[in-house]
């Protein structure tokens, strides 16, 4: 039986409406709108306000164990001091009574003088002493110059209101005798009281640790123990603050010549002096 001609027409509409839908292409500029349910794009962290842009302060710096200590290091003699025998004879004040303004110093068999064995330990006590966070002031600035004289030397440590210095040495005494040995100031009125109990706790302070580091013998020819006592150097005499002297060895000494040569040994005894003047300002009252 034919479909009624009504029923025919509706499926024709039907028809039509489902291919013109399937042919439609939209225009290349639509697009589709944006869901309300959309995430927005997420603030990156450099975009964020406050203190989120600013680094976090370091930490401060754990203080060292010399922070705040003034050291006077003073390398004996002068590598010009030969060439100005004239300049280094005039007299000086040394505390009562007068001296030579400085003097040449000692030498090895080689060679060796005192007054570059004097620098070279210097410069390496030096080093380890600002290290450890000491403030030091060498008494030269090079090993060509002439001087300077004793009482000048006296004079930077005072000026500079050290808490401690010490004069670098090596003697030159007879072959036969070797060892090192501490001078400290012995009592001369209207001079030395001020300082003769603070020089004399550096000088042991000195002896017992540089002994203890570098196993060096006391001197077997000056002083006992390895102090020596003096009432007669312009150096100490004149010295407001704490000072000693240290003989290191005896140049002319075959054995202690081998050790002042040896670049190693040398290391070793800066470590000695180093480790006394730091017992000593760590056990000292302020001043």
């Amino acid at each position: 039986m034919p479909a009624p001609p009504r029923l025919l027409r509706l499926l024709a509409a039907v028809t039509g409406i489902l291919l013109t839908t399937a042919c439609w292409t939209p225009p290349p500029d639509a697009r589709p709108p944006m869901a309300e349910t959309a995430s927005l794009p997420l603030p990156r962290p450099d975009d964020m306000p406050g203190p989120r842009n600013t680094p976090a302060p370091s930490p401060p710096a754990a203080p060292l164990p010399l922070d705040g200590a003034v050291v006077v290091v003073d390398p004996g003699h002068n590598g010009g001091n030969a060439d100005a025998a004239r300049e280094i004879s005039r007299a000086v004040p040394a505390g009562p009574s007068t001296k030579e303004c400085d003097t040449v110093g000692s030498r090895t068999e080689d060679g060796y003088y005192e007054h570059e064995f004097t620098w070279e330990l210097s410069l390496l006590v030096r080093d380890r002493l600002e290290e450890q966070g000491a403030t030091v002031i060498l008494t030269r600035d090079s090993d060509d110059g002439v001087g300077p004289c004793i009482n000048e030397r006296a004079k930077i440590g005072n000026e500079a209101e050290a808490d401690a210095a010490i004069s670098i040495h090596a003697d030159g005494a007879a072959p036969g005798s070797r060892g090192f040995h501490v001078i400290v100031p012995g009592e001369v009125p209207g001079f030395t009281e001020p300082i003769l109990e603070s020089s004399y706790a550096l000088g042991v302070a000195l002896r017992d640790e540089f002994h203890a580091v570098t196993g060096h013998p006391y001197s077997d020819y000056l002083g006992e123990e390895g102090i020596d006592v003096r009432t007669d150097l312009g150096g100490l005499n004149l010295s407001t603050v704490p000072k000693v002297f240290l003989e290191v060895g005896n140049m002319r000494n075959p054995e202690d010549a081998a050790k002042l040569t040896d670049p190693e040994w040398r290391a070793l005894a800066a470590d000695g002096i180093v480790a006394g003047i730091s017992r000593y300002l760590e056990e000292a009252p302020a001043r």
